[in-house]
């Protein structure tokens, strides 16, 4: 992360030595570059991936791929949203942090009714959901099962398919675990055990 060495913000940092894996400290906020906004983070969420990469990862790095804010200053170059529009956004590193380089083709503006905790766990789950769709597009009409369907990217896969048209059965972990999964699919259920439940074919 390149810090201007002036402003001071607080951050997420890696601690691999720490009585903790990651620590609150003070760093530079980070520089913009010619294609990138600075983002005040509002919100941000936890992916499995960052967890191994803080054994790979130095002392004081910072992770962080999913977040969400308000811009604070727009792209040098015009590119992305003005500044003081609501943001989703993907990094590659460097979003467990006070403020943020967001790179403007990463960046997607966030509707009003969308809180910044809901948008936040978006971006990591919702493009594998939609990448992994589009392996079987177009989906329309078609019968789709989808395993995990309660976890993180599951359930996005699962309002993805229903959105496109597809026929959708679930397959969660457990029959409680349907729940997640919300209304968006036909009345057949089926839990890991893959014993049948409810509805019909």
């Amino acid at each position: 992360m390149r810090g201007t060495g002036e402003t001071q913000m607080f951050a997420l940092v890696n601690t691999p030595n720490g009585k903790a894996p990651v620590e609150l400290r003070q760093v530079p906020e980070p520089a913009s570059g010619l294609h990138e906004a600075l983002v005040a983070v509002q919100a941000f969420s936890l992916n499995r991936g960052e967890l191994r990469s803080f054994r790979n990862n130095e002392e004081g790095w910072i992770p962080g791929q999913d977040i969400s804010g308000i811009v604070l200053r727009q792209a040098a170059d015009g590119s992305g949203p003005p500044a003081g529009t609501r943001i989703v956004a993907l990094m590659d590193e460097f979003g467990w942090a006070e403020r943020a380089a967001v790179p403007t083709q990463r960046i997607a503006v966030l509707p009003d009714p969308v809180s910044f905790a809901a948008a936040a766990a978006l971006p990591v789950a919702g493009l594998t959901a939609l990448r992994t769709l589009r392996h079987g597009a177009p989906l329309l009409g078609k019968r789709v099962l989808i395993t995990g369907a309660a976890g993180g990217v599951g359930h996005l896969a699962v309002q993805l398919a229903a959105r496109s048209g597809a026929r959708v059965t679930p397959l969660p972990h457990s029959w409680n675990a349907r729940r997640a999964c919300g209304n968006w699919v036909r009345p057949t259920w089926w839990s890991a055990s893959s014993k049948r439940k409810g509805g019909s074919g």
